[in-house]
């Protein structure tokens, strides 16, 4: 078995959905959800004090004053409760989001920038604050809703459900706080954010085509063989790739500058087979891509119309875990060396971030790498999209972990542990780049400890760091 196989896309397999450009840019805002919020409130408000006007209409074609007297008294008292709803709302909103940027630039400085993003797309926040805001504009409608007149013959709406659907509001408000501030100390909390960045990471894995096994490249249509990744530089005008067959074009980006973070595979796959072409993704998932640079090569036929292409390629400002199988690795690199940095020196952090990059490593290691096939229906290979191969994926997430855990043996330890375990678990021809880990630490550990007893101590596997 080589290191370079590709996977295959079953007929029946359920490909990944696409990434909506709309639906990640309300995602990674905080404006959509508070305005709907507030939107359907202000409908829900419409809703309720037509049904007020009914009641009150109800009982007076009945002549019940009684009745209605009582609902003014009523009023009355639900009045001055939602005027302190409404006074105290705004105050608790500004106090409560304003504690919350606090913890996220905290978090974003101690752990690493990039889980941020855990904070802006997290739906419970999203939800309250958008909670807190319908309840702030359902007070304020209610308030104009309060009748003064005191004859129950009269008076034209008590707002009886209104008071009602307002202290619903207040009820849900204080439920959701709850969760709220739950949620944010968990995030605030290092062992739940590793967590949340391996869980995420686990889904590209699980997303990708089916793995098929097989060393030979695979024909497609009768045609050459198929591309299957590489980083070379990219051939144009026809001229012949190695291993790549025959390239009759490619077709430029074309949008903004950014990061491509998603590929339309359903699209392209469809494209491909109309036109009689193999598509091949030139650059990978998570590669800053600029106008005017090739993003796929065409083999095998013509250069299918620009138009039919459109919106296949997703660009954005980050990375995001869609389909980028390293993007998890980077974060937990990351993690582990704003850890070991001297500002921070707390190498228990960068040991649990270890420990997500071993489990995640374990999991890839008898897995096909470097390319992933995409079939028609018919079973012809219509799309190759490259994605790491088994040795970058270990230098991503051991390479600058290694050299900064060179003073921390707690750290060595841990990653020796660690490389010892994927040693048991990859197959032979995936062990090269797992014992040229373990040999550099070694030495680098060996040429900084000052006696040969701190140098002992500092490599003995140990998958608890120090105990």
């Amino acid at each position: 078995m080589s290191d370079w196989m590709v996977t295959q896309s079953s007929s029946s397999g359920r490909r990944p959905r696409a990434l909506s450009p709309l639906r990640e840019h309300l995602r990674d805002t905080f404006w959509f959800a508070p305005t709907a919020a507030m939107v359907g409130v202000f409908v829900v408000w419409v809703g309720a004090e037509a049904l007020d006007t009914a009641i009150v209409d109800a009982l007076q074609r009945d002549r019940d004053y009684e009745t209605l007297d009582e609902l003014l008294r009523f009023a009355q008292d639900a009045k001055a409760v939602v005027s302190a709803v409404g006074s105290a709302m705004m105050t608790f909103i500004g106090v409560v989001f304003s504690i919350s940027l606090v913890a996220v630039q905290m978090a974003s400085g101690q752990f690493t920038p990039r889980v941020v993003r855990l904070f802006v797309r997290s739906r419970i926040t999203k939800a309250t604050f958008a909670v807190f805001l319908a309840t702030f504009v359902l007070t304020l409608l209610v308030l104009t809703s309060f009748d003064t007149a005191d004859d129950p013959r009269s008076v034209t709406t008590v707002p009886l459900v209104q008071s009602v659907l307002t202290l619903c509001m207040v009820g849900l408000s204080l439920l959701l706080f709850v969760l709220y501030v739950n949620a944010t100390l968990r995030l605030m909390r290092i062992s739940h954010v590793i967590a949340r960045i391996a869980s995420e990471s686990f889904r590209v894995p699980a997303s990708m085509p089916v793995p098929v096994g097989g060393q030979e490249a695979v024909p497609v249509g009768g045609r050459e063989a198929v591309p299957v990744g590489g980083r070379e530089a990219v051939p144009v005008g026809g001229r012949e790739a190695p291993g790549h067959g025959t390239e009759t074009g490619w077709v430029p980006h074309d949008g903004r500058a950014g990061v491509l973070r998603d590929v339309h595979i359903a699209r392209l796959v469809r494209v491909a087979r109309k036109h009689g072409v193999v598509l091949r993704l030139i650059p990978r998932i998570g590669d800053f891509v600029v106008p005017g640079m090739p993003v796929l090569a065409v083999h095998g036929g013509p250069v299918p119309p620009r138009r039919v292409l459109r919106y296949a390629i997703s660009v954005g400002v980050e990375r995001t875990y869609h389909q980028d199988l390293a993007f998890g690795l980077r974060q937990l690199a990351d993690i582990a060396l704003r850890a070991l940095s001297p500002a921070i020196n707390d190498p228990t952090t960068a040991v649990q971030a270890l420990d997500r990059v071993v489990q995640f490593l374990a999991a890839l290691s008898r897995r096909p790498l470097d390319a992933a096939l995409h079939r028609d229906r018919a079973g012809a290979v219509r799309l190759v999209q490259p994605v790491p191969d088994w040795t970058e994926l270990v230098d991503l997430g051991f390479t600058e972990v290694r050299g900064c855990a060179v003073g921390s043996p707690q750290v060595s330890r841990r990653m020796l542990a660690g490389l010892d375990d994927l040693l048991l678990l990859a197959p032979p021809e995936r062990r090269e780049p797992l014992l040229r880990h373990r040999e550099l630490l070694r030495q680098a550990v060996g040429l900084a400890a000052p006696t040969a007893s701190d140098r002992d101590f500092a490599l003995r596997p140990d998958r608890q760091g120090i105990g």
